[in-house]
């Protein structure tokens, strides 16, 4: 059995006096795609942010690499954080930066790699996801897979660990979709990632998921692999692979 890299134990998040997340337990496996599912408002994006310790939890565990993240201060975590790649659902490019800036941003803030070296790392990322063309480019002259792609170089420019990606797929069309998806797990294999990824695009998940953890109302419905989630007899994760919505 594979030891889990992220691991959630009895995890509460509230808003003032509202829970959101009840008592969540969970493992993501070292790369391995985990699709993250559930209807609007149940969660997803609260769980996330736990992770990434953006939120502190009211109570409960959030190990990474082993580590308890929940009580770490903010110089031990940045050093669990530069493990971790974020595609952020619009991209989150900077307008007025080009695309080499863009990337370049991680490895300037996270780094003290001469010049030389950065542009060198900057060239590989964005042949990887074949933009080198778009170097001096700014976002608003990309297209919309373009500007995915772009976000997706800068969320891999420190080689992490872990890709976290919300929503790759929203507002493409199905072919520049599936693109993405292909793009993604090449990257997963070539830079032995892992991938957490919360989604709602059947087609995509039928592409890219290992495993399922599908949240209802802040409680863990589901937490298994693909194929687990295609079967189960629980009528809220059964519907969704049937009909796609929630």
């Amino acid at each position: 059995m594979k030891k889990p890299i992220i691991s959630i134990k009895n995890l509460v998040a509230k808003y003032g006096e509202e829970t959101i997340l009840d008592k969540i337990s969970m493992d993501i496996f070292p790369q391995e795609v985990t699709v993250i599912l559930g209807g609007s408002g149940c969660g997803k994006t609260t769980l996330i942010k736990n992770i990434l310790k953006l939120y502190n939890p009211y109570s409960g565990s959030v190990k990474i690499f082993d580590e308890e993240v929940t009580t770490m201060d903010e110089q031990e975590f940045d050093d669990i954080l530069s493990k971790i790649g974020m595609l952020f659902q619009n991209g989150a490019l900077l307008n007025s930066l080009s695309i080499y800036d863009n990337v370049a941003i991680p490895l300037e803030q996270h780094t003290a790699l001469p010049k030389k070296i950065i542009d060198k790392m900057i060239k590989v990322k964005l042949d990887l996801v074949n933009l080198s063309h778009a170097v001096n480019m700014i976002p608003s002259e990309l297209s919309g897979g373009m500007k995915k792609r772009a976000a997706l170089a800068r969320a891999i420019a420190l080689d992490p660990d872990i890709l976290i990606c919300d929503e790759p797929s929203a507002g493409l069309d199905p072919l520049t979709s599936a693109n993405l998806d292909e793009l993604i797990l090449k990257l997963k294999d070539l830079l032995n990632m892992t991938i957490v990824i919360v989604t709602h695009e059947l087609a995509s998940i039928h592409r890219i998921a290992d495993r399922i953890i599908f949240l209802d109302n802040g409680k863990l419905l589901f937490s298994g692999t693909l194929e687990e989630a295609k079967q189960t007899d629980i009528v809220e994760v059964r519907t969704f692979f049937e009909v796609g919505t929630f």
